[in-house]
């Protein structure tokens, strides 16, 4: 009998010990598998189970938590959703997380190890802080303007603080509602469906993840390269450009809307937007030597970040002397996204040095009781000398006073501008974008305020329609989120 217990208790203690093993296995080995598993709700239903942290624009929430009382039991809000569509993202319980939401979702979401302020308690307990809050450097009253000037018609407007590359405003146009997807159930996966049939595309983030070719606007950049390069020398004396300019190794003409292109100086050719001359200094600068400008400025840098991932722009490494002329003035295959020809101004009104752009201000835990993270103002790349930014700043400000871009005007402020139309499709038979990038600085100031760009995609126009043209069409937006700027 004695020893039947014995071999029993043996038993026992091998099962208890087989226990123990196989629970170390789930709890240790297996914990990452099971945690990321499709089919186990306990992550979802942690994750939801207590308010997100918010997102804040100039100090208040345009975010919230609703206690919808299902499972899943927290769902977003947002205040004024289509205005901050392009800053928040969206936040859903069933399609994920976007651009900030999504960038700072370890902060919103309590699981940021530094939110934290006793470690060792929470890995005991296995509890998570309360999700903490991400306050942005957007600016209302810019963003406002953006938006209102942009009408619902189909573009993007993107603004920077040149000392600092404080995102001061982000717009997409048209824009959506974000909170009609937080939740779950047959409304949400509707609302998801009608926005992804759209044909403008309300979810696609234009600021930042949609490249157009820059038309004109490019040729800031250009300017700037034939400068640094000493192609050119004097931006007054002419350029020995012929019109027509034919472009080199082809019978191909290149036209110039503006008069008095003809053996005409950069200054001029910046002032009245001459395709002929800046296509000729493209080419006189050489390829290798664009390429190096173009990257200075940030095109072709597919690690950009604010911190939302943003498109890269482009500019060909590999061209033939025609591509290169067409890839000066802005077409071929350059392609900008408005935020990347935001930064082409702010490196000129910055003095030729670029700061690294950001978004977010700072992250704090839940109610701003205790700073998480603090972002500070980083070198990006020095995109131009300092002697080279003070000319186009004076070629800038000259468009704006004499020349295309008469519209972005402000009283009481020295403002710069360049407009850009940029024509694109098959032959040119799309409807022309419509571009202007400005900087602008009040009397007295020590520095420039802001850098703006826009681009307006015009659908209701013909396509030689006038209206679509940066001065006419982009320029007053500019100049409605630049006099925010200055109020400010």
């Amino acid at each position: 009998m004695i020893r039947c217990i014995r071999r029993a208790a043996a038993l026992c203690l091998l099962l208890l010990a087989a226990l123990l093993v196989n629970a170390a296995r789930v709890q240790i080995v297996d914990a990452g598998s099971l945690d990321g598993n499709p089919a186990n709700r306990r992550t979802a239903i942690a994750r939801y189970g207590e308010p997100r942290g918010d997102i804040l624009v100039a100090g208040r929430t345009v975010t919230g938590s609703r206690d919808s009382g299902q499972q899943l039991r927290y769902e977003r809000t947002y205040a004024q959703g289509p205005l901050y569509a392009p800053v928040t993202g969206f936040s859903s319980q069933t399609y994920g997380t976007t651009l900030v939401e999504d960038a700072e979702d370890p902060v919103l979401s309590g699981r940021d190890p530094l939110l934290r302020a006793f470690p060792f308690w929470h890995e005991l307990s296995r509890g998570r802080p309360a999700g903490g809050d991400v306050s942005t450097t957007i600016e209302p009253a810019m963003q406002r303007a953006a938006y209102k000037g942009l009408g619902g018609r189909r573009g993007a407007v993107a603004a920077l603080e040149p000392s600092t590359g404080r995102v001061l405003a982000l717009v997409s146009s048209p824009s959506y509602d974000p909170g009609v997807l937080s939740g779950t159930g047959r409304e949400v996966k509707s609302a998801w469906a009608r926005l992804n049939a759209s044909p403008t595309q309300p979810m696609l983030n234009r600021a930042i993840r949609q490249t157009y070719p820059p038309g004109s606007a490019f040729k800031i950049v250009t300017a700037a390269a034939a400068l640094d390069s000493g192609v050119v020398t004097d931006v007054d004396a002419p350029a020995g450009t012929p019109d027509p300019y034919v472009l080199p190794g082809t019978r191909t003409s290149l036209p110039d809307t503006a008069k008095g292109c003809g053996n005409a100086s950069l200054a001029y050719a910046v002032q009245w937007s001459c395709n002929t001359v800046m296509a000729d200094l493209g080419v006189r600068i050489g390829l290798r030597r664009m390429v190096d400008a173009v990257s200075r400025f940030g095109f072709n840098d597919r690690g950009l970040r604010i911190p939302s991932w943003v498109a890269p722009s482009n500019f060909d490494t590999r061209m033939s002397p025609d591509q290169l002329a067409l890839s000066a003035i802005g077409q071929f295959d350059t392609a900008a996204t408005p935020l990347q020809m935001a930064m082409v101004s702010a490196a000129v009104a910055g003095g030729g040095e670029l700061k690294q752009p950001y978004l977010v201000e700072r992250t704090t835990a839940r109610g701003g009781a205790r700073t998480v993270a603090q972002t500070y103002v980083r070198p990006y790349r020095q995109a131009m000398s300092p002697s080279t930014a003070q000319q186009l700043q004076r070629l800038m400000v000259r468009a704006v006073e004499d020349g295309t871009g008469a519209k972005a005007a402000i009283k009481g402020a020295t403002v710069g501008g360049k407009t850009g139309t940029a024509q694109h499709g098959p032959g040119n038979s799309g409807t022309p974008y419509a571009w202007f990038i400005s900087w602008a600085q009040a009397d007295g100031a020590a520095q420039p305020a802001v850098a703006v760009a826009v681009v307006v995609e015009d659908a209701e126009a013909d396509a030689e329609d006038s209206r679509v043209s940066g001065g006419g069409s982009a320029a007053p937006i500019a100049r409605s989120v630049m006099a925010a700027a200055l109020r400010k």
